[in-house]
């Protein structure tokens, strides 16, 4: 074989490689378009990645697919919706989902009915305690971070990383719990709260969670 051929694939492949490295973003730039954004770490990663890394991109992009849109509309009233009623396992479990909306055009929206009813079957199978992390109790969070410090108890950490360490695991903790943190049952690479950004950006109004109860006998 060539050796001068084989030196320009091997510059070629490796070209290649550094491109995808460059283009790779950090947990960082992540984090900080979710805080300019209120869109979900994944949507905002996708973004990021199709921007070369450019955060002004990375916004825009989110706001072409409406992304960003359903974000702003989170803080408008919901005096409206359904209450979906989900039977499973052949009567085994049971879920009572609230989802508000803000008109009641959209409460009879096929569209919307549907999303209370993939949230329920989501629900009825994930198995979330709370609605979000904010709905946990503060004395079941710090219970949790007491045993998360007992485990760094002799590490010889400094205290604020090993604080740092412990409100990580809080976090991991709580998106166990709470539905909207969860992986959606139907498509695991989104957040229950991302699909419901989604359906905000499609119906064109603020969409919540007021509330669920699981049964299982």
């Amino acid at each position: 074989m060539d050796v001068k051929l084989l030196g320009a694939q091997a510059r070629k492949i490796f070209e290649c490689f550094m491109s995808d490295v460059l283009f790779m973003v950090s947990a960082q730039s992540v984090q900080q378009l979710r805080e300019k954004t209120g869109v979900g770490m994944m949507e905002c990663k996708k973004a990021l990645e199709e921007a070369g890394g450019d955060m002004n991109k990375a916004i825009e992009i989110l706001r072409k697919s409406g992304m960003a849109k359903a974000v702003k509309k989170s803080e408008r009233s919901t005096d409206q919706g359904i209450v979906e009623a989900y039977i499973h396992g052949g009567g085994r479990v049971g879920v009572l989902l609230k989802l508000l909306c803000e008109t009641d055009f959209v409460a009879k929206n096929d569209t919307f009915k549907q999303l209370a009813h993939d949230l329920s079957l989501h629900i009825a199978g994930m198995r979330p305690m709370y609605v979000s992390m904010d709905d946990i109790p503060e004395d079941i969070k710090e219970s949790e971070r007491r045993i998360y410090r007992e485990q760094f108890a002799g590490s010889g950490k400094p205290p604020e990383v090993i604080e740092k360490i412990v409100e990580g695991k809080l976090k991991s903790f709580g998106a166990e719990l709470a539905l909207i943190e969860q992986p959606f049952v139907k498509d695991q690479d989104k957040r229950v709260g991302d699909v419901i950004n989604d359906y905000i950006a499609k119906l064109g109004e603020n969409i919540k969670v007021g509330g669920f109860v699981r049964y299982e006998i």
